[in-house]
């Protein structure tokens, strides 16, 4: 396990990480303000046990946020990475799993509003290639809005190989693309899937769209060329969520 620390930002990045028993929280930085919003949050347990609390005027927090251009909301901390989860043991504990994989996708507002869309309709986890991942990118974690503490991230070396080995456990591959064969809401979606996103302006890898078993679309006015990728993904994880209900 990774147990290098690094710095997050904003509200609900860090009141989620304060309630993730698995998240070690090594530094809280507060203002008198935000300290009471915290209590107010969680008036039945205190978030703030056992954490070394500091109290700071917004004007010192500021050093930490102005960087990336961010704002802080008057809330700082100091975490660990979590432990990471392993692949191969979740495709084992578990069944009917849908993953999203990001392919070259690696601005971190974009990774952190698919994470925060793919906590809310729950997504099993996400597959990145492990280079592309800023896990300790404030921006990342203040787009997913605390999401982050409640989905899997799969961080790979790979992305090609990994789809080749889940294709060989019964998973099917899904590449969305402007130009697709068909729309995605056509798809009797069932048993194991894999979503494939791939960068916005380059789409997917050539190379890595070839495992994909369907390349579909998701149908748009023809007068917009695409869409964001986080929007796209946010469209079908919903639609997802909605029709195995």
């Amino acid at each position: 396990m990774n147990k290098s620390s690094f710095f997050i930002v904003g509200q609900h990045a860090v009141i989620e990480a304060l309630k993730n028993p698995k998240r070690k929280v090594l530094r809280l930085f507060l203002t008198e303000e935000s300290k009471k919003n915290i209590h107010r949050k969680s008036p039945k347990k205190n978030l703030l046990e056992d954490i070394k609390v500091y109290f700071k005027t917004k004007k010192e927090l500021d050093k930490y946020s102005t960087k990336e251009n961010l704002l802080h909301q008057g809330y700082v901390a100091e975490i660990e990475h979590l432990e990471k989860p392993i692949l191969k043991d979740f495709i084992k504990n578990n069944k009917e799993i849908t993953f999203a994989c990001l392919d070259g996708i690696s601005d971190p507002r974009n990774i952190g509003s698919l994470i925060r869309s793919a906590a809310s309709f729950d997504i099993d986890g996400i597959i990145i290639k492990e280079r592309h991942y800023p896990n300790e990118s404030k921006l990342m974690y203040k787009a997913a809005s605390g999401a982050i503490e409640y989905i899997n991230i799969f961080e790979v070396s790979n992305i090609n190989s990994t789809i080749k080995n889940l294709k060989d456990k019964n998973f099917w591959v899904y590449g969305f693309d402007g130009k697709g064969d068909s729309n995605f809401t056509d798809i009797e979606w069932k048993g194991n899937n894999i979503l494939l996103f791939g960068s916005e302006g380059f789409g997917m890898h050539q190379h890595t769209s070839k495992y994909a078993d369907f390349i579909v679309k998701i149908n748009i006015n023809k007068k917009i060329e695409s869409l964001n990728i986080s929007n796209s993904a946010a469209i079908v994880f919903h639609y997802l969520s909605y029709i195995k209900k």
